[in-house]
């Protein structure tokens, strides 16, 4: 049941949307912030932690405003799942505190926004397991049923959009958006691939994007690719296709590595900006929808 606020709508089709990304990298490796489980929301329970959420979400909301383009910025809770929770010592009491807490700080962002174009604030969803290897698998069921809490109390928070980011396989994509849909929230979902340019199951982008609407009947408001450099996807994209269509957004690495690399990595690998803003620019072309 939504008995929630109204919510700001996803901006029109040729509005540029910049996003935030790379957050937990942000913290990990520019400001040395200790992560156990790569999780960031805990931060929001302490003064420092939201100070560097503050300014990490600032950066991106003054891009937005200078180019006159809409934002959709992501709460830290790409981590805050049960399970995850769990390893951290939260229970769902704690957690829900937690997520509520973790949509605030980017809400506080939103009121000093004073650009003309909208501000959404985004619930992101990670993977119940590892976000680049799939140990165990759930059906689509037990991933809606899994995923609602947190979906609920990213509802009751008052984000505007879902964003289920880094998924490596369909059904627990399929299980995200359809508890999504229960909670009255649009929903984005968004697939990571390997080097190959398929996802870590193994099927090919195509495909998932094809399944995933078939058995939500198209409800997700577009895809996304991330956590993959575009050589790594960019040579399976058609723009031609129907499923290319519906691509509408990338965050992509900088770094042209293979997820088991980035894993053992201890330093930064920052890749080549300028390298990839040209490929962003190229992959344009290919995507109609982005």
């Amino acid at each position: 049941m939504n008995t929630h606020r109204l919510r700001t709508p996803w901006p029109s089709t040729d509005t540029v949307v910049v996003t935030d990304a790379g957050l937990e990298t942000w913290l990990v490796f520019d400001h040395d912030v200790d992560l156990p489980a790569f999780a960031a929301y805990p931060l929001v329970a302490e003064a420092v932690g939201r100070a560097l959420l503050l300014e990490y979400y600032g950066y991106y909301a003054d891009i937005a405003q200078s180019i006159a383009a809409a934002v959709v910025l992501e709460a830290p809770t790409w981590r805050a799942n049960p399970d995850w929770a769990a390893t951290l010592g939260h229970d769902r009491v704690q957690l829900a505190e937690f997520i509520a807490a973790s949509v605030a700080v980017v809400d506080e962002v939103r009121g000093s926004w004073a650009g003309h174009q909208p501000f959404l604030i985004g619930g992101t969803v990670g993977p119940r397991g590892d976000g680049y290897r799939i140990e165990s698998t759930m059906d689509p069921d037990t991933a809606a049923d899994y995923h609602s809490f947190q979906i609920e109390c990213m509802a009751a928070a008052g984000v505007d959009v879902v964003t289920a980011l880094t998924m490596g396989y369909i059904e627990e994509a399929v299980g995200i958006a359809r508890s999504a849909q229960v909670a009255g929230l649009p929903v984005i979902v968004s697939f990571t691939v390997e080097t190959d340019g398929r996802l870590p199951s193994g099927m090919s982008l195509a495909d998932a994007i094809a399944a995933t609407d078939a058995a939500t009947s198209g409800y997700p408001t577009h895809y996304m690719i991330n956590c993959a450099h575009p050589t790594h996807f960019g040579h399976v994209l058609d723009g031609t296709a129907a499923w290319t269509a519906r691509i509408g957004g990338l965050r992509a690495n900088a770094s042209q590595l293979s997820h088991a690399e980035l894993d053992e990595m201890v330093e930064l690998d920052a890749g080549d900006p300028d390298d990839l803003a040209a490929r962003y620019v190229e992959l344009r072309s290919l995507l109609p929808g982005l």
